[in-house]
């Protein structure tokens, strides 16, 4: 009996740390921890993991709407059925954008909604914490 339970242990262990599933915490780069947020949110349907790359006033917010949708539609006022692509700004992020510590990211988000294509940007303001891994601070205000 004790050595099928350290079997089944054993097992379970190891297909939990093959599940393929990447921290985005970990993640160097500002532009692709904002499109990990938001594959996280549309794609993933995981409010943690995305909540879990957002500084704690935002995350707060995020984990107080519950679901995915709700934050999809009130927070970023952009209802998706099914997100098709999402991609950073391609130009970079531009040395006056990036500053010690923090950045502003520009994400364009492509999907269908009640049968139409709708096409979005969104702008993130990220910081680095004091572990040096980036956060989502803050959505800015769409200049567009």
């Amino acid at each position: 009996m004790h050595k099928k339970f350290c079997f089944i242990f054993i097992f379970v262990f190891f297909l939990s740390a093959c599940s393929g599933e990447e921290d985005i915490k970990s993640i160097d780069n500002p532009k692709l921890i904002a499109v990990a947020f938001f594959e996280a949110l549309y794609n993933e349907k995981d409010i943690k993991k995305a909540a879990s790359v957002c500084s704690p006033k935002l995350a707060r917010l995020l984990l107080h709407y519950k679901t995915p949708q709700s934050v999809a539609r009130h927070l970023f006022n952009m209802p998706y059925e099914r997100v098709t692509e999402i991609k950073p700004d391609d130009t970079g992020i531009k040395v006056r954008e990036r500053f010690k510590g923090a950045a502003i990211v520009v994400v364009y988000i492509s999907g269908n909604y009640d049968g139409n294509n709708i096409k979005n940007a969104k702008r993130l303001s990220l910081v680095q914490n004091d572990n040096n891994q980036w956060m989502i601070d803050e959505i800015l205000k769409d200049p567009f």
